[in-house]
C-alpha cells in the first residue's frame, strides 16, 4: 500500500519556508464561537473525562439527526430503517463502514480519480479496490460501473462534491447509482464531506433521501470542512439499522468512543446552524474565481486543461508535460514556492495532473499563491 502523499508535500513545505500551500484540503476559517463556549460545559462535569457512548453522546446524535433532516432531507432514528453514529472524522466513518460490510477478498468500486484514503482503507481491510474511470469532465460512467460489478462486489463509492476533482454528480446520476446498488444487493457508500461547497447554482444531492434507499445506503459526513473542524476529528455516518452491531464492534475496537471534548465542541458548533456555514463558504467563492480566471490563459496557451469543478474547493489540473506529477509538484515547491498535490496520488494515471486546493487561501495569500502557481506552470509546462 502506498504511503499518503499529503505528508510528503507537508515535509517539502516545511523544508522551504515561505511556501504558499494550495495542497491540503482544509478551509481557512476555524469553528464558530459556540464551539469554544461548549467546552466549558464539558469541563463542568468530571464524568466527561471517562469513556462515553460508543456511538456518540446522545445530545450530539439528536443534533445531527436534526441536521440531516434540515440540510439533507434524510430522516434518521428508531422509527426509520437507519441509524446515526458519531465517528472520529470522516475517514474513521469510511473505514468502519468497509469493515462492517466486507470480508477479506471482497471488492469495493471506486470511481477514479478517487480519494486516496478510501483506497487505503479498502486495502487495509484486506479487500480489493476496483477503480473505474470517469469521463473527461470527471462525471460517472454508469455503464462502466455496472460492468465492474462482480459476485464479490460489496459497495459502490461516490464522493460528491468530489475530492480530488471538484465535480458534483447530478441527482439523476446518483439516483441511478443508488438504484443499481439496490438491484444488485450491494451498498451505496455516499461520501458527502463537501456537501455545503457548491458553486454557480449547482446543488448537492443526498442519495439517502430517496424513498426506499435507507436499507442499502451509507452516508458519510464530516465537520472538518464545513465547520473548520479538521483537527477536532468529528464525523458521522448514517447507515442501515442491521449494520449497527457490526459498526459498534468496529468503533469500540478503533477508538472506543469519539473524543468527548470534541463532541461537546461539535454540539456547540451546530448551534451556529447552516446559515453560519453558508456565510463562510460564500467567502471561498472569491478564491475559486481568482484561481479559475488565472488558469484560463494557461488553457488558451495549451499548457493545461481544467475540467469544470462546481463543488468542493479543488481543481484537478492536467498539465501538458511528460514529467511525473510528483516531480512537477516538487519543483513547484522548490523553485516557485507553491505547493499542490500530484494527481497520481488519487489514482489519476492519465498524463500529469495536479490537485489545486483553494479552500485555505486568505485575501493576503490568494493572489500571490495563484500567481506563483501560474508562473511555475508557465516555466515548467509546455
Amino acid at each position: 500500500m502506498r504511503s499518503p502523499v499529503i505528508p510528503v508535500i507537508a515535509d517539502l513545505i516545511r523544508a522551504h519556508p515561505g511556501t504558499i500551500s494550495l495542497g491540503q484540503g482544509v478551509v481557512g476559517y476555524g469553528p464558530p464561537a459556540q464551539a469554544a463556549a461548549a467546552i466549558g460545559r464539558f469541563l463542568a462535569d468530571p464524568l466527561n473525562h471517562r469513556y462515553q457512548a460508543v456511538g456518540g453522546i446522545p445530545p450530539l446524535i439528536e443534533a445531527l439527526t436534526r441536521w440531516m433532516a434540515m440540510e439533507h432531507g434524510v430522516r434518521v432514528g428508531a422509527e426509520h430503517v437507519n441509524r446515526l453514529m458519531v465517528t472520529a472524522g470522516g475517514n474513521n466513518a469510511f473505514l468502519a463502514a468497509v469493515l462492517a460490510i466486507a470480508d477479506p477478498g471482497d471488492e469495493v468500486i471506486l470511481p477514479a480519480p478517487y480519494y486516496f484514503n478510501h483506497e487505503m482503507a479498502v486495502t487495509m481491510a484486506d479487500c480489493r479496490p476496483v477503480p473505474v474511470p470517469t469521463d473527461s469532465a470527471h462525471q460517472l460512467d454508469l455503464a462502466t460501473i455496472r460492468a465492474a460489478i462482480t459476485p464479490r462486489t460489496r459497495a459502490i463509492v461516490t464522493v460528491s462534491p468530489n475530492n480530488p476533482t471538484g465535480a458534483v454528480y447530478p441527482a439523476a446520476t446518483l439516483r441511478a447509482v443508488n438504484a443499481l446498488c439496490a438491484e444488485r444487493g450491494i451498498y451505496h457508500l455516499s461520501d458527502e464531506a463537501y456537501a455545503p461547497f457548491t458553486w454557480d447554482g449547482t446543488e448537492h444531492f443526498s442519495p439517502a433521501s430517496l424513498p426506499g434507499a435507507a436499507g442499502h445506503t451509507i452516508s458519510l459526513h464530516s465537520m472538518s470542512k464545513a465547520f473548520g473542524f479538521a483537527s477536532w476529528r468529528i464525523g458521522w455516518l448514517v447507515f442501515p439499522a442491521p449494520l449497527e452491531s457490526a459498526l459498534r464492534k468496529v468503533q469500540d475496537t478503533l477508538v472506543i468512543c469519539p473524543p468527548v471534548v470534541s463532541q461537546f465542541a461539535a454540539l456547540g458548533a451546530l448551534e451556529a446552524g447552516g446559515d453560519w456555514v453558508r456565510g463562510k463558504v460564500a467567502r471561498i467563492a472569491d478564491n475559486r474565481r481568482i484561481l479559475r480566471d488565472a488558469l484560463r490563459p494557461l488553457g488558451e496557451e495549451g499548457r493545461v486543461t481544467a475540467p469544470p469543478a462546481d463543488g468542493a474547493f479543488y481543481f484537478l489540473v492536467r498539465a501538458r508535460s511528460t514529467r511525473p506529477a510528483l516531480e512537477l509538484a516538487e519543483r513547484l515547491v522548490r523553485e516557485h514556492g507553491v505547493a499542490v498535490v500530484p494527481g497520481s496520488a488519487f489514482g489519476d494515471a492519465v498524463g500529469c495532473s495536479l490537485r489545486v486546493a483553494y479552500g485555505a487561501l486568505t485575501p493576503d495569500t490568494a493572489a500571490e499563491g495563484v500567481g506563483r502557481l501560474v508562473r511555475g506552470l508557465r516555466a515548467l509546462v509546455g
